[in-house]
Protein backbone atom coordinates (compact mmCIF):
# COMPACT_ATOMS: atom_id res chain seq x y z
CA UNK A 1 0.00 0.00 0.00
CA UNK A 2 1.69 3.34 -1.02
CA UNK A 3 1.44 6.74 0.75
CA UNK A 4 -1.52 7.76 -1.28
CA UNK A 5 -2.95 5.25 -0.61
CA UNK A 6 -2.73 5.74 2.73
CA UNK A 7 -3.28 9.07 2.93
CA UNK A 8 -6.77 8.63 1.02
CA UNK A 9 -7.82 5.99 3.84
CA UNK A 10 -8.59 8.90 6.40
CA UNK A 11 -9.95 11.63 4.00
CA UNK A 12 -13.69 12.58 3.35
CA UNK A 13 -13.10 11.31 -0.48
CA UNK A 14 -13.26 7.35 0.62
CA UNK A 15 -16.81 7.34 0.92
CA UNK A 16 -17.31 8.02 -2.47
CA UNK A 17 -14.35 6.27 -4.32
CA UNK A 18 -12.68 3.05 -2.71
CA UNK A 19 -14.46 -0.18 -2.60
CA UNK A 20 -16.44 -2.49 -4.65
CA UNK A 21 -19.58 -1.04 -3.72
CA UNK A 22 -18.46 2.75 -4.84
CA UNK A 23 -17.87 1.24 -8.53
CA UNK A 24 -21.41 3.65 -9.54
CA UNK A 25 -19.26 6.37 -7.98
CA UNK A 26 -16.36 5.69 -9.83
CA UNK A 27 -17.98 5.50 -13.35
CA UNK A 28 -19.35 9.23 -12.98
CA UNK A 29 -15.81 10.26 -12.65
CA UNK A 30 -14.52 8.02 -15.77
CA UNK A 31 -17.51 9.30 -17.37
CA UNK A 32 -15.75 12.60 -16.94
CA UNK A 33 -12.42 11.51 -18.41
CA UNK A 34 -10.69 10.96 -15.05
CA UNK A 35 -7.94 7.95 -15.12
CA UNK A 36 -7.77 5.11 -12.17
CA UNK A 37 -5.02 7.39 -10.59
CA UNK A 38 -6.86 10.47 -10.19
CA UNK A 39 -9.78 8.98 -9.04
CA UNK A 40 -7.80 7.61 -5.88
CA UNK A 41 -6.08 10.90 -5.21
CA UNK A 42 -7.25 13.11 -3.07
CA UNK A 43 -10.05 15.26 -4.06
CA UNK A 44 -9.70 19.17 -3.58
CA UNK A 45 -12.78 21.56 -4.30
CA UNK A 46 -11.47 24.45 -6.08
CA UNK A 47 -14.40 26.71 -5.47
CA UNK A 48 -14.78 30.34 -7.36
CA UNK A 49 -17.90 32.81 -7.33
CA UNK A 50 -17.40 33.59 -10.87
CA UNK A 51 -20.27 35.54 -12.63
CA UNK A 52 -20.50 38.26 -15.15
CA UNK A 53 -22.17 40.38 -12.59
CA UNK A 54 -19.21 42.71 -12.14
CA UNK A 55 -15.78 43.22 -12.72
CA UNK A 56 -15.00 41.41 -8.96
CA UNK A 57 -15.64 38.11 -10.29
CA UNK A 58 -14.68 38.57 -13.61
CA UNK A 59 -11.10 36.99 -13.31
CA UNK A 60 -11.74 34.15 -11.31
CA UNK A 61 -12.78 31.33 -13.83
CA UNK A 62 -9.33 31.78 -15.48
CA UNK A 63 -7.41 32.03 -11.66
CA UNK A 64 -9.19 28.59 -11.18
CA UNK A 65 -7.41 27.04 -14.03
CA UNK A 66 -4.05 27.52 -12.83
CA UNK A 67 -4.96 26.03 -9.05
CA UNK A 68 -5.92 23.18 -10.68
CA UNK A 69 -2.97 22.97 -12.60
CA UNK A 70 -1.16 23.29 -9.03
CA UNK A 71 -3.31 20.68 -7.49
CA UNK A 72 -2.35 18.06 -10.33
CA UNK A 73 1.16 18.94 -10.65
CA UNK A 74 1.46 17.78 -6.91
CA UNK A 75 -0.83 14.78 -6.96
CA UNK A 76 -3.95 15.64 -5.81
CA UNK A 77 -7.36 16.23 -8.22
CA UNK A 78 -8.80 19.61 -8.61
CA UNK A 79 -13.05 19.24 -9.01
CA UNK A 80 -14.35 23.40 -9.80
CA UNK A 81 -17.49 24.44 -9.21
CA UNK A 82 -18.82 27.61 -8.74
CA UNK A 83 -21.21 29.78 -6.05
CA UNK A 84 -23.44 32.82 -6.50
CA UNK A 85 -22.15 36.34 -5.66
CA UNK A 86 -24.33 39.09 -5.17
CA UNK A 87 -22.34 42.32 -5.94
CA UNK A 88 -22.72 45.48 -3.64
CA UNK A 89 -21.96 48.22 -6.14
CA UNK A 90 -24.47 47.01 -8.46
CA UNK A 91 -27.23 46.64 -5.55
CA UNK A 92 -26.16 49.40 -3.75
CA UNK A 93 -29.10 52.11 -3.45
CA UNK A 94 -32.39 49.74 -4.30
CA UNK A 95 -33.79 46.66 -3.22
CA UNK A 96 -30.81 44.48 -4.66
CA UNK A 97 -28.77 45.36 -1.31
CA UNK A 98 -31.11 43.30 0.79
CA UNK A 99 -29.89 40.44 -0.81
CA UNK A 100 -26.62 41.64 -0.26
CA UNK A 101 -25.79 40.21 3.13
CA UNK A 102 -27.84 37.35 2.96
CA UNK A 103 -25.65 36.00 -0.28
CA UNK A 104 -22.86 35.86 2.36
CA UNK A 105 -24.23 32.68 4.13
CA UNK A 106 -25.62 31.32 0.69
CA UNK A 107 -21.88 30.99 -0.22
CA UNK A 108 -21.14 29.36 2.89
CA UNK A 109 -23.95 27.16 2.78
CA UNK A 110 -23.62 26.20 -0.66
CA UNK A 111 -19.81 25.28 -0.48
CA UNK A 112 -20.84 23.50 2.51
CA UNK A 113 -23.21 21.68 0.67
CA UNK A 114 -20.86 20.87 -2.19
CA UNK A 115 -18.22 19.41 -0.54
CA UNK A 116 -20.22 17.51 1.98
CA UNK A 117 -22.36 16.21 -1.47
CA UNK A 118 -19.53 14.83 -3.02
CA UNK A 119 -16.90 14.15 -0.40
CA UNK A 120 -13.92 16.01 -1.22
CA UNK A 121 -10.81 16.94 0.98
CA UNK A 122 -9.57 19.83 1.02
CA UNK A 123 -11.09 23.55 -0.35
CA UNK A 124 -9.06 26.41 -2.31
CA UNK A 125 -11.89 29.28 -2.12
CA UNK A 126 -11.44 31.57 -4.79
CA UNK A 127 -13.42 34.94 -4.13
CA UNK A 128 -13.94 38.28 -5.67
CA UNK A 129 -16.50 40.64 -4.23
CA UNK A 130 -17.84 41.57 -0.60
CA UNK A 131 -19.51 39.07 0.85
CA UNK A 132 -18.04 36.45 -1.09
CA UNK A 133 -14.63 36.73 0.29
CA UNK A 134 -15.98 36.21 3.94
CA UNK A 135 -18.71 33.82 3.27
CA UNK A 136 -15.31 31.67 1.55
CA UNK A 137 -13.96 31.96 4.47
CA UNK A 138 -16.50 30.90 6.67
CA UNK A 139 -16.93 27.69 4.47
CA UNK A 140 -13.61 26.89 5.46
CA UNK A 141 -13.59 27.06 8.88
CA UNK A 142 -17.33 25.31 8.99
CA UNK A 143 -15.76 22.20 7.42
CA UNK A 144 -12.69 22.15 8.76
CA UNK A 145 -10.87 20.62 5.78
CA UNK A 146 -7.20 21.80 4.51
CA UNK A 147 -8.07 25.09 3.09
CA UNK A 148 -6.48 27.96 0.92
CA UNK A 149 -8.07 31.40 0.37
CA UNK A 150 -7.34 32.68 -2.70
CA UNK A 151 -8.49 36.88 -3.52
CA UNK A 152 -9.53 37.24 -7.29
CA UNK A 153 -7.75 41.13 -6.96
CA UNK A 154 -8.62 44.41 -7.25
CA UNK A 155 -9.25 46.70 -9.92
CA UNK A 156 -6.89 49.25 -11.41
CA UNK A 157 -7.71 52.64 -10.92
CA UNK A 158 -8.91 55.18 -13.30
CA UNK A 159 -8.13 57.80 -14.49
CA UNK A 160 -10.41 61.24 -15.07
CA UNK A 161 -9.05 64.73 -16.08
CA UNK A 162 -5.48 64.03 -15.28
CA UNK A 163 -6.51 62.47 -11.83
CA UNK A 164 -6.70 58.59 -10.70
CA UNK A 165 -10.25 57.83 -9.27
CA UNK A 166 -12.49 54.58 -8.31
CA UNK A 167 -15.82 54.01 -8.35
CA UNK A 168 -16.66 55.56 -4.63
CA UNK A 169 -15.73 59.04 -7.13
CA UNK A 170 -18.72 57.70 -9.56
CA UNK A 171 -21.12 57.72 -6.47
CA UNK A 172 -19.63 60.81 -5.17
CA UNK A 173 -20.56 62.69 -8.29
CA UNK A 174 -24.18 61.95 -8.02
CA UNK A 175 -24.06 64.19 -5.26
CA UNK A 176 -21.93 66.44 -7.11
CA UNK A 177 -24.45 66.50 -10.47
CA UNK A 178 -27.89 66.80 -7.61
CA UNK A 179 -26.49 70.02 -6.92
CA UNK A 180 -25.32 71.47 -10.69
CA UNK A 181 -21.72 71.00 -9.89
CA UNK A 182 -20.94 68.24 -12.14
CA UNK A 183 -22.45 68.47 -15.84
CA UNK A 184 -23.99 65.66 -17.45
CA UNK A 185 -21.09 65.54 -20.07
CA UNK A 186 -18.83 65.02 -16.88
CA UNK A 187 -20.88 62.54 -15.27
CA UNK A 188 -21.26 60.70 -18.19
CA UNK A 189 -17.12 60.66 -18.78
CA UNK A 190 -16.42 59.81 -15.34
CA UNK A 191 -18.11 56.93 -14.97
CA UNK A 192 -16.98 55.40 -18.57
CA UNK A 193 -13.38 55.39 -16.98
CA UNK A 194 -13.74 54.90 -13.15
CA UNK A 195 -13.37 51.23 -13.84
CA UNK A 196 -10.88 49.98 -16.32
CA UNK A 197 -10.16 46.39 -15.65
CA UNK A 198 -10.99 43.57 -14.00
CA UNK A 199 -11.00 43.06 -10.25
CA UNK A 200 -12.79 44.40 -7.12
CA UNK A 201 -12.91 47.63 -5.97
CA UNK A 202 -9.38 49.17 -5.50
CA UNK A 203 -9.23 51.20 -2.53
CA UNK A 204 -9.68 49.54 1.47
CA UNK A 205 -13.17 49.17 0.85
CA UNK A 206 -14.96 46.15 2.20
CA UNK A 207 -13.40 43.11 -0.90
CA UNK A 208 -9.67 44.69 -0.31
CA UNK A 209 -10.28 45.24 3.85
CA UNK A 210 -11.37 41.26 3.77
CA UNK A 211 -8.48 40.14 1.52
CA UNK A 212 -6.23 41.99 3.93
CA UNK A 213 -7.88 39.88 6.66
CA UNK A 214 -7.12 36.58 4.45
CA UNK A 215 -3.02 37.17 4.93
CA UNK A 216 -3.31 38.14 8.60
CA UNK A 217 -5.86 35.55 9.59
CA UNK A 218 -3.53 33.00 7.82
CA UNK A 219 -5.53 31.51 5.64
CA UNK A 220 -3.89 32.93 2.05
CA UNK A 221 -0.65 33.19 1.15
CA UNK A 222 1.62 36.16 2.03
CA UNK A 223 1.23 38.69 -0.55
CA UNK A 224 -1.42 36.58 -2.64
CA UNK A 225 -4.31 39.33 -1.15
CA UNK A 226 -2.44 42.29 -3.08
CA UNK A 227 -1.99 41.59 -6.60
CA UNK A 228 -4.40 43.53 -8.90
CA UNK A 229 -6.36 41.56 -10.62
CA UNK A 230 -4.88 41.81 -14.21
CA UNK A 231 -1.74 40.93 -12.70
CA UNK A 232 0.11 37.96 -14.24
CA UNK A 233 1.49 37.12 -10.96
CA UNK A 234 -2.44 36.21 -9.64
CA UNK A 235 -1.32 33.01 -11.73
CA UNK A 236 1.24 31.73 -10.34
CA UNK A 237 -0.16 32.59 -6.36
CA UNK A 238 -3.08 30.48 -7.72
CA UNK A 239 -0.52 27.40 -9.18
CA UNK A 240 1.42 27.80 -5.74
CA UNK A 241 -1.90 27.70 -3.63
CA UNK A 242 -2.40 24.38 -5.50
CA UNK A 243 0.54 22.99 -4.74
CA UNK A 244 0.55 24.14 -1.18
CA UNK A 245 -3.08 22.35 -0.57
CA UNK A 246 -1.38 18.96 -1.24
CA UNK A 247 0.77 19.58 1.58
CA UNK A 248 -1.62 20.70 4.19
CA UNK A 249 -3.41 17.48 3.02
CA UNK A 250 -0.40 15.32 4.17
CA UNK A 251 0.26 17.50 7.21
CA UNK A 252 -3.59 17.26 8.19
CA UNK A 253 -3.46 21.64 9.23
CA UNK A 254 -6.99 22.33 9.26
CA UNK A 255 -8.71 26.11 9.37
CA UNK A 256 -9.62 26.22 12.64
CA UNK A 257 -5.66 25.12 14.00
CA UNK A 258 -5.34 28.40 12.27
CA UNK A 259 -7.76 30.72 12.73
CA UNK A 260 -7.49 30.84 16.27
CA UNK A 261 -8.73 33.92 18.49
CA UNK A 262 -4.94 35.44 18.33
CA UNK A 263 -5.26 34.95 14.67
CA UNK A 264 -8.92 36.94 15.03
CA UNK A 265 -7.20 39.78 16.93
CA UNK A 266 -4.41 39.90 14.20
CA UNK A 267 -7.11 40.17 11.30
CA UNK A 268 -8.87 42.69 13.53
CA UNK A 269 -5.52 44.50 14.11
CA UNK A 270 -4.95 45.46 10.32
CA UNK A 271 -8.47 46.13 9.55
CA UNK A 272 -7.20 48.73 11.97
CA UNK A 273 -4.23 49.98 10.65
CA UNK A 274 -5.36 50.39 6.95
CA UNK A 275 -7.99 52.16 7.64
CA UNK A 276 -10.19 49.36 6.37
CA UNK A 277 -13.77 48.57 6.28
CA UNK A 278 -16.55 48.65 9.46
CA UNK A 279 -17.88 45.55 7.57
CA UNK A 280 -15.05 43.31 9.17
CA UNK A 281 -16.63 44.09 12.68
CA UNK A 282 -19.59 41.77 10.84
CA UNK A 283 -17.53 39.43 9.11
CA UNK A 284 -14.90 38.61 11.91
CA UNK A 285 -17.44 37.33 14.45
CA UNK A 286 -19.33 35.91 11.69
CA UNK A 287 -15.90 33.75 11.06
CA UNK A 288 -15.17 32.88 14.75
CA UNK A 289 -18.48 31.75 14.84
CA UNK A 290 -17.71 28.82 12.90
CA UNK A 291 -15.02 28.09 14.68
CA UNK A 292 -16.68 28.70 18.22
CA UNK A 293 -14.60 31.20 19.06
CA UNK A 294 -16.61 34.37 20.56
CA UNK A 295 -15.35 36.93 19.44
CA UNK A 296 -18.22 39.80 19.04
CA UNK A 297 -17.84 43.26 17.64
CA UNK A 298 -16.92 44.43 20.92
CA UNK A 299 -13.74 42.20 20.80
CA UNK A 300 -13.17 43.94 17.43
CA UNK A 301 -13.33 47.17 18.62
CA UNK A 302 -10.99 47.05 21.56
CA UNK A 303 -8.58 45.60 19.39
CA UNK A 304 -9.19 48.36 17.10
CA UNK A 305 -9.31 51.17 19.85
CA UNK A 306 -5.52 49.53 20.73
CA UNK A 307 -4.24 49.64 17.46
CA UNK A 308 -2.72 52.95 15.24
CA UNK A 309 -4.11 53.54 11.82
CA UNK A 310 -0.63 53.79 9.62
CA UNK A 311 -1.88 52.32 5.71
CA UNK A 312 -2.70 55.87 3.99
CA UNK A 313 -5.35 54.04 1.85
CA UNK A 314 -8.40 55.32 -0.07
CA UNK A 315 -11.66 56.58 1.39
CA UNK A 316 -10.24 58.15 3.95
CA UNK A 317 -6.44 58.29 2.97
CA UNK A 318 -4.00 58.95 -1.13
CA UNK A 319 -3.87 55.52 -2.26
CA UNK A 320 -5.23 52.39 -3.27
CA UNK A 321 -4.55 48.45 -3.41
CA UNK A 322 -2.20 48.60 -6.32
CA UNK A 323 -0.04 50.85 -4.62
CA UNK A 324 0.07 48.89 -0.99
CA UNK A 325 0.82 45.95 -3.52
CA UNK A 326 3.88 47.68 -5.37
CA UNK A 327 5.06 49.20 -2.05
CA UNK A 328 5.05 46.15 -0.24
CA UNK A 329 2.21 44.68 0.32
CA UNK A 330 0.15 43.42 3.09
CA UNK A 331 3.57 41.80 4.64
CA UNK A 332 5.17 45.10 4.81
CA UNK A 333 2.18 46.02 6.77
CA UNK A 334 1.97 43.84 8.79
CA UNK A 335 5.85 43.30 9.63
CA UNK A 336 6.39 46.90 10.98
CA UNK A 337 2.89 45.64 13.05
CA UNK A 338 4.78 42.79 14.33
CA UNK A 339 7.92 44.78 14.70
CA UNK A 340 6.69 47.17 17.43
CA UNK A 341 4.03 44.14 19.11
CA UNK A 342 0.87 44.81 17.47
CA UNK A 343 0.51 40.80 15.94
CA UNK A 344 0.57 37.74 17.56
CA UNK A 345 3.51 36.30 15.89
CA UNK A 346 3.17 32.76 17.00
CA UNK A 347 -0.18 32.51 14.70
CA UNK A 348 -0.18 29.00 12.04
CA UNK A 349 -0.58 30.14 8.26
CA UNK A 350 -1.47 27.80 5.52
CA UNK A 351 2.12 28.12 4.41
CA UNK A 352 3.17 25.57 7.95
CA UNK A 353 4.83 28.32 9.25
CA UNK A 354 4.10 30.97 11.46
CA UNK A 355 3.23 34.61 10.88
CA UNK A 356 6.87 35.39 12.21
CA UNK A 357 8.07 33.27 10.23
CA UNK A 358 6.48 34.19 7.54
CA UNK A 359 7.61 37.63 7.84
CA UNK A 360 11.21 36.83 8.87
CA UNK A 361 12.75 38.32 5.63
CA UNK A 362 10.41 41.08 4.78
CA UNK A 363 12.60 44.19 4.84
CA UNK A 364 11.19 47.84 5.13
CA UNK A 365 11.18 50.01 1.95
CA UNK A 366 11.63 53.83 2.64
CA UNK A 367 11.15 54.42 -0.52
CA UNK A 368 7.30 54.50 -0.11
CA UNK A 369 4.99 56.41 1.94
CA UNK A 370 1.84 54.49 1.76
CA UNK A 371 2.27 52.40 5.03
CA UNK A 372 3.94 54.64 8.02
CA UNK A 373 5.89 53.12 10.23
CA UNK A 374 3.91 51.50 13.61
CA UNK A 375 5.49 54.12 15.47
CA UNK A 376 4.90 56.87 13.31
CA UNK A 377 1.40 56.20 12.62
CA UNK A 378 -1.34 58.81 10.97
CA UNK A 379 -3.56 58.64 14.28
CA UNK A 380 -2.29 56.52 17.37
CA UNK A 381 -6.18 54.99 17.01
CA UNK A 382 -6.93 52.69 14.23
CA UNK A 383 -9.03 53.73 11.93
CA UNK A 384 -12.31 51.93 12.98
CA UNK A 385 -13.84 52.85 16.40
CA UNK A 386 -16.59 50.91 18.62
CA UNK A 387 -19.20 53.14 20.17
CA UNK A 388 -21.50 52.02 22.78
CA UNK A 389 -24.58 53.67 25.15
CA UNK A 390 -28.16 54.49 26.02
CA UNK A 391 -28.97 54.17 21.93
CA UNK A 392 -26.66 51.40 20.75
CA UNK A 393 -26.51 48.87 23.90
CA UNK A 394 -25.36 46.39 21.38
CA UNK A 395 -23.23 48.92 20.13
CA UNK A 396 -22.38 50.35 17.02
CA UNK A 397 -19.28 51.46 14.78
CA UNK A 398 -17.68 53.86 12.95
CA UNK A 399 -14.90 54.34 10.83
CA UNK A 400 -12.64 57.17 11.94
CA UNK A 401 -9.61 56.89 9.02
CA UNK A 402 -9.27 60.43 7.58
CA UNK A 403 -11.38 62.37 9.84
CA UNK A 404 -10.27 65.87 11.77
CA UNK A 405 -13.68 65.99 14.01
CA UNK A 406 -14.40 62.84 16.04
CA UNK A 407 -17.38 64.22 18.10
CA UNK A 408 -21.01 65.37 16.96
CA UNK A 409 -24.06 66.75 18.57
CA UNK A 410 -27.25 67.34 16.68
CA UNK A 411 -31.11 66.81 16.39
CA UNK A 412 -32.30 63.49 14.93
CA UNK A 413 -34.13 63.16 11.51
CA UNK A 414 -35.94 59.88 11.44
CA UNK A 415 -36.46 58.14 8.37
CA UNK A 416 -37.55 54.14 8.13
CA UNK A 417 -35.69 52.71 5.65
CA UNK A 418 -33.09 54.12 2.81
CA UNK A 419 -35.07 55.65 -0.27
CA UNK A 420 -36.82 58.27 2.42
CA UNK A 421 -33.50 59.64 3.66
CA UNK A 422 -31.64 59.50 0.05
CA UNK A 423 -34.89 61.31 -1.40
CA UNK A 424 -34.46 64.27 1.32
CA UNK A 425 -30.62 64.47 0.92
CA UNK A 426 -30.82 64.47 -3.19
CA UNK A 427 -33.96 67.47 -2.53
CA UNK A 428 -32.00 69.00 0.43
CA UNK A 429 -34.47 68.62 2.81
CA UNK A 430 -32.12 68.51 5.71
CA UNK A 431 -29.94 71.03 7.54
CA UNK A 432 -26.42 71.11 8.90
CA UNK A 433 -25.66 70.01 11.74
CA UNK A 434 -28.57 67.32 11.58
CA UNK A 435 -28.23 63.40 12.43
CA UNK A 436 -29.77 61.45 9.72
CA UNK A 437 -30.98 58.43 11.06
CA UNK A 438 -32.08 55.36 9.28
CA UNK A 439 -33.79 52.42 10.88
CA UNK A 440 -35.45 49.46 9.83
CA UNK A 441 -32.72 48.45 7.62
CA UNK A 442 -30.95 45.90 10.22
CA UNK A 443 -30.46 42.27 9.56
CA UNK A 444 -34.09 41.23 10.56
CA UNK A 445 -35.80 44.56 9.77
CA UNK A 446 -34.46 44.62 6.35
CA UNK A 447 -34.20 42.41 6.36
CA UNK A 448 -30.76 41.90 4.79
CA UNK A 449 -29.01 44.93 6.70
CA UNK A 450 -28.34 46.90 3.74
CA UNK A 451 -25.52 49.30 3.04
CA UNK A 452 -25.87 53.16 2.66
CA UNK A 453 -23.66 54.24 0.22
CA UNK A 454 -25.90 55.97 -2.19
CA UNK A 455 -27.15 58.36 0.90
CA UNK A 456 -23.64 59.02 2.53
CA UNK A 457 -21.65 59.44 -0.97
CA UNK A 458 -25.01 62.13 -2.41
CA UNK A 459 -23.71 64.06 0.95
CA UNK A 460 -20.19 64.05 0.16
CA UNK A 461 -20.80 65.22 -3.50
CA UNK A 462 -23.35 67.68 -1.98
CA UNK A 463 -20.26 69.09 0.36
CA UNK A 464 -22.34 67.85 3.34
CA UNK A 465 -20.25 64.79 4.58
CA UNK A 466 -18.60 67.07 7.73
CA UNK A 467 -21.44 68.76 8.29
CA UNK A 468 -24.66 66.11 9.20
CA UNK A 469 -23.81 62.46 10.75
CA UNK A 470 -25.68 59.41 10.05
CA UNK A 471 -26.89 56.31 11.94
CA UNK A 472 -28.29 53.48 11.26
CA UNK A 473 -29.06 49.65 12.16
CA UNK A 474 -27.96 49.02 8.64
CA UNK A 475 -24.46 48.87 7.48
CA UNK A 476 -22.44 51.36 5.40
CA UNK A 477 -19.98 50.54 2.55
CA UNK A 478 -16.00 50.47 3.13
CA UNK A 479 -16.28 53.12 0.73
CA UNK A 480 -18.41 55.50 2.85
CA UNK A 481 -16.41 58.28 4.54
CA UNK A 482 -17.83 60.76 6.99
CA UNK A 483 -19.63 60.54 10.56
CA UNK A 484 -21.78 57.15 9.37
CA UNK A 485 -22.58 55.05 12.41
CA UNK A 486 -23.40 51.69 11.80
CA UNK A 487 -24.19 48.62 12.60
CA UNK A 488 -26.60 50.31 16.14
CA UNK A 489 -27.45 47.31 17.95
CA UNK A 490 -30.03 46.26 18.83
CA UNK A 491 -31.81 46.97 15.84
CA UNK A 492 -35.12 48.66 15.06
CA UNK A 493 -37.23 45.39 14.06
CA UNK A 494 -36.44 44.25 17.99
CA UNK A 495 -37.26 47.41 19.47
CA UNK A 496 -33.86 48.63 20.18
CA UNK A 497 -33.42 52.85 20.87
CA UNK A 498 -32.80 53.29 17.74
CA UNK A 499 -36.67 52.77 16.71
CA UNK A 500 -37.71 54.84 19.73
CA UNK A 501 -36.03 58.03 18.04
CA UNK A 502 -38.51 61.19 17.22
CA UNK A 503 -37.28 64.27 15.14
CA UNK A 504 -35.34 66.21 17.31
CA UNK A 505 -33.95 64.47 19.97
CA UNK A 506 -30.66 65.29 20.67
CA UNK A 507 -28.15 62.46 19.79
CA UNK A 508 -24.68 62.43 21.18
CA UNK A 509 -21.62 60.83 19.20
CA UNK A 510 -18.27 61.15 20.36
CA UNK A 511 -15.94 58.65 18.67
CA UNK A 512 -12.39 59.51 21.23
CA UNK A 513 -14.51 58.19 24.24
CA UNK A 514 -16.28 55.64 22.13
CA UNK A 515 -20.04 56.56 23.50
CA UNK A 516 -23.15 57.54 21.33
CA UNK A 517 -26.42 58.03 23.49
CA UNK A 518 -29.60 59.90 23.16
CA UNK A 519 -30.19 62.77 25.85
CA UNK A 520 -33.64 61.14 26.80
CA UNK A 521 -33.76 59.68 30.26
CA UNK A 522 -33.98 56.09 31.17
CA UNK A 523 -37.65 56.56 32.18
CA UNK A 524 -38.74 58.30 28.87
CA UNK A 525 -37.01 55.42 26.83
CA UNK A 526 -39.16 52.88 28.78
CA UNK A 527 -42.23 54.49 28.18
CA UNK A 528 -41.91 55.04 24.48
CA UNK A 529 -40.62 51.20 24.35
CA UNK A 530 -44.21 50.27 25.83
CA UNK A 531 -45.66 52.48 23.16
CA UNK A 532 -43.77 50.91 20.53
CA UNK A 533 -45.23 48.35 17.99
CA UNK A 534 -43.27 45.94 15.05
CA UNK A 535 -43.65 46.34 11.95
CA UNK A 536 -45.45 44.33 9.75
CA UNK A 537 -42.73 42.37 7.70
CA UNK A 538 -42.42 43.38 3.78
CA UNK A 539 -41.18 39.91 2.91
CA UNK A 540 -43.89 36.65 3.87
CA UNK A 541 -42.17 34.20 1.63
CA UNK A 542 -39.19 33.34 -0.67
CA UNK A 543 -35.58 33.97 0.71
CA UNK A 544 -35.59 36.95 2.56
CA UNK A 545 -38.26 36.11 4.64
CA UNK A 546 -36.40 32.77 5.59
CA UNK A 547 -32.83 34.51 6.22
CA UNK A 548 -35.43 37.26 8.83
CA UNK A 549 -36.71 34.25 10.87
CA UNK A 550 -32.98 32.85 11.57
CA UNK A 551 -30.57 35.72 11.53
CA UNK A 552 -29.26 37.09 14.83
CA UNK A 553 -28.17 40.41 15.71
CA UNK A 554 -25.11 42.20 14.12
CA UNK A 555 -23.03 42.23 17.36
CA UNK A 556 -22.43 38.39 16.86
CA UNK A 557 -22.17 38.56 13.01
CA UNK A 558 -25.51 38.62 11.51
CA UNK A 559 -25.38 34.61 12.04
CA UNK A 560 -27.88 32.02 10.90
CA UNK A 561 -27.00 28.93 12.79
CA UNK A 562 -25.52 27.96 16.06
CA UNK A 563 -22.55 27.52 15.01
CA UNK A 564 -18.80 25.65 15.92
CA UNK A 565 -19.41 25.71 19.39
CA UNK A 566 -22.12 23.39 19.46
CA UNK A 567 -20.85 20.84 16.71
CA UNK A 568 -21.16 17.47 17.03
CA UNK A 569 -19.59 16.19 13.92
CA UNK A 570 -17.08 17.86 12.06
CA UNK A 571 -17.07 17.00 8.20
CA UNK A 572 -13.67 16.89 7.95
CA UNK A 573 -13.59 13.42 10.12
CA UNK A 574 -16.39 12.00 8.69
Amino acid sequence: MDAKTNLKNRLPSRHVTEGPERAPHRSYYYAMGLTTEQIHQPFVGVATCWNEAAPCNIALMRQAQAVKKGVAAAGGTPREFCTITVTDGIAMGHGGMKASLPSREVIADSVELTMRGHGYDALIGLAGCDKSLPGMMMAMCRLNVPSIFIYGGSILPGTFKGRPVTVQDVFEAVGKHSVGEMSDEDLEELEQVACPSAGACGAQFTANTMATVSEAIGLALPYSAGAPAPYEIRDKFCATAGEKIMELIAANIRPRDIVTRKALENAATVVAASGGSTNAALHLPAIAHECGIEFSLFDVAEVMRRTPYIADLKPGGRYVAKDLFEAGGVPLLMKTLLDHGYLHGDCLTVTGRTIAENLKNVRWNDEQDVVRPADRPISPTGGVVGLRGNLAPEGAIVKVAGMKNLKFRGPARCFDGEEACFEAVTQRRYKEGDVLVIRYEGPKGGPGMREMLSTTAALYGQGMGDKVALITDGRFSGATRGFCIGHVGPEAAVGGPIGLLRDGDIINIDAEAGTISVELSDEELARRRQEWRPREPEYTSGYLWKYAQQVGPAVNGAVTHPGGAVEKQCYADM
